[in-house]
């Protein structure tokens, strides 16, 4: 076999090589954006609902698709398209944080367009009613092994019967004593399940209210967990930081 043809034939092999590795970037990408995208939880602002260390796949496709569905999100078109349905009361939401869109929150819906939302006393209003609260059983928050603590954990249950968990360390929170907000069309406002060490749509003048063009997708299962311990690299610190209780756990 002459070099010429052997020449030939490895080009062939390394162009057929190239075409393969892009068009399985081009399919990984495809699927990020608009079918499932990976979701890292880096702050305790959802607990004991989500943990730090929960990795989550979003559904990209439950809402439609915005400028933020797509990486850079360059503004190719405003406002949403191809919606499947509407977002609805208690999904746990990504979104880009309004004050820096390079930014990803996770949180729970709790206010919908025209919602007037207050909060009294601890006390989440919806529409001028009180939601109703259970007590139930102390979360022992371990997230410092040198120091856990027993944080009071509630049961809610929203206007439309779907109950929450909720974590209230505090009597009295930073905001739990708030204006009225009365959530504009096309916008959501956004709480933490975590109440008293959530950055939510009850600070206005920060995050405040969500546009629907911000709304990355909804939050639907928990794929792998571990603490604070796990490290890629090192298999000796798997045993015991990985949590094999949440691995497929359905977010509620």
């Amino acid at each position: 076999m002459s070099d010429q043809v052997l020449d030939k034939k490895q080009k062939t092999s390394l162009g057929d090589n190239i075409r393969t590795v892009v068009i399985a970037l081009v399919l990984a990408l495809a699927f990020r954006s608009f079918v499932f995208e990976p979701f890292h939880i880096p702050s305790g602002s959802m607990k004991n609902t989500l943990l730090v260390g929960d990795y989550l796949f979003v559904s990209k496709y439950s809402f439609g698709y915005s400028r933020f569905s797509f990486p850079l999100g360059l503004p190719l078109f405003r406002g949403r398209m191809m919606e499947l349905s509407e977002p609805q009361r208690g999904d746990v939401v990504v979104f880009r944080y309004p004050g820096n869109t390079h930014v990803d929150f996770i949180k729970r819906l709790i206010g919908l367009p025209g919602d007037h939302i207050q909060v009294k006393d601890g006390i989440l209003f919806i529409n001028g009613t009180p939601l109703k609260r259970q007590p139930l059983t102390d979360y022992a928050d371990d997230e410092n092994k040198n120091d856990v603590k027993s944080i009071p954990r509630f049961s809610e249950t929203l206007p439309e019967g779907k109950v929450i968990n909720i974590l209230k360390q505090f009597k009295v929170g930073t905001a739990d004593n708030t204006q009225e907000f009365v959530v504009p069309p096309k916008h959501y406002f956004m709480m933490g399940d975590n109440r008293d060490n959530s950055h939510d749509s009850r600070f206005l003048e920060d995050v405040g209210y969500i546009p629907e063009e911000n709304l990355i997708g909804r939050a639907e299962i928990v794929f792998f967990s571990s603490n604070g311990s796990f490290k890629w690299g090192d298999p000796s610190s798997w045993v015991g930081s990985i949590r094999m209780d949440r691995f497929l756990k359905r977010i509620e």
